[in-house]
């Protein structure tokens, strides 16, 4: 069960002017269960999206990355249940028929559809079920359906993800809602499983792909459940335009940085929602670590702990095995470092100075620190002054189990 993690309700979600969404159970994995969701945007939206760095980009994927190159999108378009990956010709065939029939329901083009899929790899895409779903998505569409699209682009999440911020810019109201996906099979690299983030704000186009990186890079690019990169990760960023604000031009003024905040908010908050929902999870684990000489040495030291399945399974007994975090810190690869300068916190427990027990450590103190559902760890490395954070979660006998199971 998801770890202090609560699904949203529908007067948390804030409808975005400009965005309707629709869902359907197409049955594509299971029958009677929400497994389609339809995403339709006012003329004039602009869209921007980061996907995975994996060599086996699913189909999906590939067609988003030339539909964006295009120009204009109207539509996104999200199955759950079948990635559509390792699929070769048939499946970007598969992928291009369901951007036609998304075309075909709200008279658009099938350049101007974004398609996603989620779910088992290397299994062909029933997209005829897609096809005979797609009227009751368009049927479906709503502003205020933000719920709803949340759960229907599930697979072994327990909990739907959905996040809102209303932020007051030059005294008009603007709105972000963003909802994901994602418990396995996850170690974003410029994206997460599936997130999709909507503003009313106007960005220029070259603005808006500066914005989605630099808001991946401190959210989803941030969370970790095992140390895989999947095959179908795609984060992508919407502003509509339709809020009464002049369009934000720039990154030097005071309204990029107060949207820009919104949206960090955001997607931090469904970042940290996937950790707390990963596959089998009953802790939730904050990453800090300090006094780095660069922030990718910072990450590498925070992911090297946050991805040990010596770590992780340790934090699932509360067992305060100092000896596993030593060595997790030691495998990040930091060249030359000084392990008599590093230091390492639980909680606000002093676990480890000079590179050794500390001295006022105590047994008890450790596993008192390590037994509630979340959990802080702190490096400094006393390198320099770079930091950085990462959202994880434990390694429990249910994540086996689930993954194990995964396709039964």
């Amino acid at each position: 069960m998801a770890v202090n993690l609560a699904p949203p309700q529908a007067e948390d979600l804030y409808p975005v002017a400009g965005v309707e969404l629709g869902f359907a159970e197409a049955g594509i994995r299971k029958a009677g269960r929400r497994d389609l969701m339809l995403m339709r945007l006012a003329p004039g939206s602009r869209v921007a999206g980061v996907f995975t760095q994996n060599s086996f980009a699913a189909a999906p994927v590939q067609i988003c990355r030339e539909h964006l190159r295009t120009g204009a999108i109207r539509a996104l378009l999200v199955n759950a249940g079948n990635a559509n990956c390792g699929t070769g010709a048939t499946g970007l065939a598969a992928a291009q028929r369901s951007c036609v029939a998304v075309a075909r329901e709200l008279g658009c083009t099938p350049q101007e559809v974004l398609p996603f899929s989620t779910g088992v790899i290397l299994e062909h895409l029933p997209v005829e079920r897609i096809e005979a779903a797609l009227p009751a998505c368009v049927a479906t569409l709503g502003a205020d359906r933000w719920c709803e699209a949340a759960s229907a682009i599930m697979t072994t999440d327990t909990v739907p993800k959905g996040s809102s911020r209303r932020v007051l810019i030059d005294g008009v109201s603007v709105t972000v809602t963003g909802i994901a996906k994602g418990v396995g099979m996850l170690q974003p690299n410029m994206a997460t499983m599936l997130a999709y983030l909507a503003t009313d704000a106007a960005l220029p186009q070259d603005l808006l792909q500066h914005l989605v990186k630099e808001v991946a890079d401190v959210s989803f690019n941030r969370v970790t459940v095992d140390g895989d990169t999947s095959t179908n990760d795609s984060f992508v960023l919407i502003a509509t335009g339709q809020a009464r604000l002049a369009a934000v031009s720039d990154r030097s003024g005071a309204q990029y940085a107060l949207l820009r905040g919104a949206l960090i908010e955001v997607a931090q908050q469904l970042a940290q929602s996937i950790a707390r929902d990963g596959e089998g999870a009953t802790k939730f684990i904050t990453v800090n670590v300090a006094g780095a000489a660069s922030e990718p040495e910072a990450l590498a030291v925070a992911r090297a702990i946050a991805n040990s399945p010596l770590v992780k399974t340790a934090l699932f007994a509360s067992d305060p095995n100092l000896g596993r975090l030593l060595m997790a810190i030691g495998n990040a690869g930091v060249p030359d470092l000084d392990t008599s300068a590093v230091q390492l916190y639980l909680g606000d427990v002093h676990v480890i100075e000079n590179g050794g027990r500390a001295a006022a450590y105590r047994e008890e103190d450790g596993a008192r620190v390590m037994a509630p559902a979340e959990i802080s760890l702190r490096v400094e490395l006393g390198r320099g002054t770079a930091a950085t954070t990462v959202w994880t979660c434990d390694f429990s006998y249910e994540y086996v189990k689930i993954n194990a199971e995964y396709r039964t």
